[in-house]
């Protein structure tokens, strides 16, 4: 029987660095925006959004951080990405429409 780590170290061949770097700044940057940081959940999320770009779910809390920052423009975008990404991401969807709804840019 293999041990739980030599089966991680397999999945991190498997994945590669990049996946497996954007998998912990996902987590770290939605830690980030669960605690209100901010900046902190943009950053981690951008740098998890360049390594991992074919994750929608990514995409959709990205634009919950930009959208939690005022950043309207950018939180449509990252939700477009998003649905663009998985047609079906129903949170997205409705975040988009949310954002959408909302007046201008307020940066």
């Amino acid at each position: 029987m293999r041990s739980t780590v030599a089966v991680l170290l397999a999945g991190v061949a498997t994945l590669g660095c990049a996946t497996v770097e954007g998998a912990r700044l996902y987590h770290s940057g939605t830690r980030a925006l669960e605690r209100g940081d901010l900046s902190r959940a943009i950053s981690d999320l951008e740098g998890a959004a360049a390594r991992v770009p074919q994750d929608a779910e990514l995409h959709n809390r990205l634009g919950v951080a930009y959208a939690a920052a005022g950043r309207r423009d950018d939180a449509i975008r990252e939700f477009e990405s998003a649905v663009a990404l998985d047609c079906d991401h129903a949170v997205a969807a409705r975040n988009l429409s949310r954002a959408q709804a909302e007046p201008g840019e307020t940066r």
